[in-house]
């Protein structure tokens, strides 16, 4: 698959760049974006959740009246679950909730994210992007050049660029990835993936079917 080449002004470079079809020309696996978005949204869980049981709550333990006589049911402690302020009956727990996905899951899982965005005409290459310091009047003025200032953005780099993140960090719709951490789940929640040139033999490194990619994944 061939895709137009962009400068940083949004004008055409004048040519075009093959994506790499072991990644961008799959048949997506929807069963592993599944596992792997799954894995990632529950490995975000903190799990420290936890309401107090009847032997947890501050209270007297002493029986509240004698058991017959009374007219009234056989009452315990003041911490029942059935009263007022007792403990709360199978409440949350701390617990951990993380997920495995092996590593070739998760790979599939990517590429099938990205070729859902080559079809869907949501890939775009630009030559590079260059910033003396730190400006997201700067970065914001080239998605606008780009027509893409109220879309969903996610823009790889081919290494972490500081300059590049902290640039995009104040936009709402933008986010900053280097492409070897890039995850399912950032490439499904973006309209439209902004790839510098750099990074795409990173994407095939990373995500390829060679022997670089098993090693780095």
């Amino acid at each position: 698959m061939e895709v137009k080449v962009y400068r940083q002004d949004g004008s055409e470079a004048g040519r075009t760049v093959q994506l790499d079809d072991t990644i961008f020309g799959i048949k997506p696996n929807d069963h592993a974006i599944w596992l792997d978005v799954k894995a990632i949204q529950a490995n975000a869980r903190q799990g420290t959740h936890k309401a107090k049981h009847r032997g947890e709550v501050s209270g007297s333990t002493r029986k509240l009246y004698r058991q017959k006589g009374t007219g009234h049911a056989r009452a315990g402690s003041a911490k029942s679950p059935l009263r007022r302020g007792g403990g709360t009956i199978f409440g949350p727990r701390p617990r951990n909730y993380s997920l495995d996905v092996n590593r070739k899951t998760k790979r599939l899982a990517r590429r099938s994210a990205l070729a859902y965005k080559a079809q869907a005409d949501g890939i775009r290459v630009i030559e590079g992007l260059s910033f003396d310091a730190p400006s997201t009047k700067q970065l914001a003025g080239v998605l606008k050049a780009l027509n893409l200032d109220n879309q969903k953005v996610l823009l790889l780099t081919d290494v972490v660029q500081e300059v590049v993140y902290k640039s995009g960090r104040n936009l709402q719709k933008v986010q900053v990835r280097d492409a070897a951490s890039t995850s399912t789940l950032d490439v499904l929640n973006a309209q439209v993936v902004l790839i510098v040139e750099d990074a795409l033999p990173v994407l095939s490194s990373v995500l390829g079917n060679g022997k670089e990619a098993e090693a780095a994944a």
